[in-house]
């Protein structure tokens, strides 16, 4: 097996075991095993475990935000944009809560990890950016402004984002969750004015 197909298989193992046993107990060797490779592949193909576990936040926060841009509503008013995007926002929580759960996972170790702050920061960047794209692309195309800076709004939606699925991570109450889901597309829709 090549090294570039090694660290892919070691990546995607990593991914598998901070699924079902969090990130504390992944481990060098609890990778290798799960990927059934010796430890000194692991060493072949990796500095540390830190530079895996960068590997592996990179990727999971580059999935979400392609996510994100593939579930956006691209026709139809703007109501109906914004409920079906945090609609298939919802949907891919509850069909993966365990990735939802170890990308905070992830954030938090980085934030404690010296040197590591950098990678949370950019984690956040990315899905601030993300938000920030499909608010402009969603008021270009449906000819609206915002009343808010969109920067401000993009925060203000991942801050509710984030709320809710830790509160759901938490309790599962999906009827409440999808109540607030639906107080924020109003709020967003409140937010929308005709462009001058």
């Amino acid at each position: 097996m090549a090294a570039k197909d090694r660290r892919e298989e070691l990546i995607a193992a990593a991914f598998r075991v901070m699924i079902r046993e969090g990130v504390t107990k992944a481990t060098t060797r609890a990778i290798v095993n799960e990927a059934k490779m010796p430890l000194g592949v692991f060493h072949y193909c990796f500095n540390s475990r830190e530079e895996l576990l960068q590997e592996v936040i990179t990727r999971f926060t580059d999935s979400w935000t392609e996510r994100v841009r593939k579930m956006s509503g691209t026709e139809g008013d703007l109501g109906s944009r914004v409920t079906k995007s945090l609609s298939a926002f919802w949907e891919s929580v509850e069909l993966s809560p365990g990735e939802h759960q170890v990308s905070y996972e992830l954030t938090h170790y980085a934030l404690r990890q010296a040197g590591f702050e950098e990678l949370a920061r950019r984690q956040y960047q990315h899905y601030l950016e993300a938000h920030q794209e499909l608010l402009t692309e969603a008021a270009e195309s449906t000819g609206i402004e915002w009343a808010v800076p969109i920067p401000v709004l993009a925060r203000y939606l991942n801050s509710v984002l984030d709320g809710v699925t830790l509160t759901w991570l938490v309790d599962r109450n999906s009827e409440h969750s999808r109540e607030i889901l639906r107080l924020t597309g109003e709020q967003l829709l409140s937010l929308a004015r005709e462009r001058h």
